[in-house]
């Protein structure tokens, strides 16, 4: 990917663990309001938490205009399958609402059911590994990577059964992808308006490798939830 132009993309957080008296970036998540983020499930274990937002440099400790806060709740997907990576999204409801600005703003999301066409511009944005095998990235990753549509994606030269319709496929081209530590993020989606939806949440790439030609990144596809997400943050 490409280094972001700073505070680019105001939805994007760290999710972090604590190991000892510091804390590690482990997944991305999202800014859905400014008391919900939502993630991927797999990023979920029995780790104390922290989200981080408004980050851009995670090597920076006193970012202006960033702030940390714990989960007060976390609702991983209730029918969430590790085994074949189904409903692969959960929602984090922080302990306090975070107060809204330039380096902080809620994504937009789709409306409920909506396909994006094969070839619709989307950036994957993280501080996942920059290469397979390689070291995380410090600066905040932007890669555009255009939408494969699951008729290309479910072929079996390509994703085959694995790949369902509650999921996004994009990117492929072997250069640009997904990696370890972009899980959990977001996909960024353009509209024909110039503004930005979250259309999917990073799920998983191929065992092979980050950029592998026919593998394109997998996502959640966050229409197939709208139903769930606004169901968990209105009772709770």
């Amino acid at each position: 990917g490409d280094d972001v132009r700073q505070h680019s993309w105001p939805w994007q957080a760290s999710l972090q663990y604590q190991s000892g008296s510091s804390f590690y970036h482990t997944c991305g998540a999202t800014l859905i309001s400014s008391q919900w983020v939502v993630t991927a499930a797999h990023c979920i274990g029995s780790r104390t938490y922290r989200v981080y937002l408004g980050k851009h440099n995670l090597k920076n400790n006193n970012e202006a205009g960033s702030i940390a806060i714990s989960p007060s709740r976390i609702f991983v997907h209730p029918n969430w399958d590790s085994y074949r990576i189904l409903n692969d999204i959960a929602l984090i409801k922080l302990s306090s609402p975070v107060k809204l600005s330039d380096t902080i703003k809620p994504a937009c999301l789709p409306n409920s059911g909506e396909v994006l066409p094969h070839g619709a511009p989307c950036y994957v944005t993280g501080w996942g590994r920059i290469s397979t095998g390689g070291p995380l990235a410090d600066i905040l990753q932007q890669a555009l990577l255009p939408v494969v549509g699951h008729s290309t994606c479910s072929r079996s030269d390509w994703w085959g059964s694995l790949v369902t319709t509650n999921m996004i496929c994009a990117g492929g081209d072997g250069l640009l992808s997904s990696c370890n530590g972009d899980s959990g993020g977001p996909l960024n989606c353009q509209n024909s308006d110039g503004s930005w939806d979250v259309h999917g949440v990073v799920s998983f790439g191929s065992s092979m490798g980050c950029n592998y030609a026919k593998k394109p990144s997998v996502f959640t596809r966050v229409s197939a939830y709208m139903s769930w997400i606004n169901n968990v943050m209105t009772s709770n």
